[in-house]
């Protein structure tokens, strides 16, 4: 007989399954396989409905026709006064950009990135030391906030709990003088609105033609698009533009734990 946190464990790796069946990433056959040896191992009856639904996906994953895997699209360019790279990934896009500025006599650059769900809202918050002040961070990356589970959460949840970074970057204070003068719910609903911003700034750019193809960075690769190109790229331009008409509050739970939300439409 499966314990409660068996059944719990279950249910989960079904949803997950369920939810890539519908919106990706693709299902191997082999994490279906595993799923059924983890009911058997653990006494599931053959008749529950967690192999019922097994058998149902594995059925409709079999009928369908084999597809062709969209290779990641990566752009560069200057819109709203940044450089900005944005990557087209399948089912999410990421939009980075990157600051630099002086704090107690030291240089430092930073990127910070936002990942966007198919339905605009945020999966995390990413920063990246170019350069730090602490020079043993230099290349460390900081998950700065990021949703629970969201690679299987719905997508176009109205409410998520989220990991909050305990300690945040003093290098912040790039993108905003007075950042650490805030309460710590006003700075972290800062950070994930600034990435809502930064996507509505992109976007009306593009609209009025003032975004250039390419800024010489280091490091970027030959085969990056022009920024000024996004607009035909259909997996990217439909996240993008429901990204920039949302606005999410945030709520502390403790030191390392928040409740996002986004207004109901």
């Amino acid at each position: 007989m499966p314990t409660k946190e068996h059944r719990r464990y279950a249910k989960g790796i079904l949803e997950a399954l369920e939810l890539r069946a519908h919106a990706g990433p693709s299902v191997g056959s082999t994490e279906i396989t595993s799923a059924q040896e983890f009911l058997k191992r653990h006494d599931f009856s053959p008749t529950s409905d967690y192999f019922s639904r097994l058998t149902r996906l594995q059925s409709n994953l079999r009928s369908r026709p084999a597809s062709v895997k969209r290779e990641k699209r990566n752009y560069g360019g200057e819109a709203a006064g940044c450089w900005m790279q944005l990557q087209s990934v399948y089912d999410h896009v990421i939009l980075s950009t990157c600051y630099d500025g002086r704090f107690n006599t030291q240089r430092g650059r930073i990127k910070i990135s936002h990942r966007f769900n198919q339905a605009g809202r945020i999966d995390f918050v990413e920063l990246k030391f170019l350069r730090s002040l602490q020079a043993c961070l230099t290349g460390e990356l900081r998950k700065l906030v990021m949703v629970k589970n969201y690679q299987a959460v719905q997508r176009d949840w109205h409410e998520a709990e989220a990991f909050a970074l305990r300690v945040l970057p003093q290098e912040l204070v790039f993108l905003l003088a007075d950042f650490f003068r805030y309460p710590r719910e006003e700075i972290l609903g800062w950070l994930i609105n600034f990435g809502h911003r930064t996507v509505a700034d992109l976007l009306g750019d593009l609209t009025t033609g003032r975004v250039n193809g390419h800024i010489a960075e280091s490091g970027v690769s030959s085969s990056q698009l022009p920024l000024a190109t996004i607009g035909s790229d259909d997996v990217a331009m439909p996240i993008l533009e429901q990204a920039a008409a949302l606005e999410s509050t945030v709520e502390s739970n403790d030191s390392e734990s928040v409740v996002l939300r986004y207004a109901r439409a």
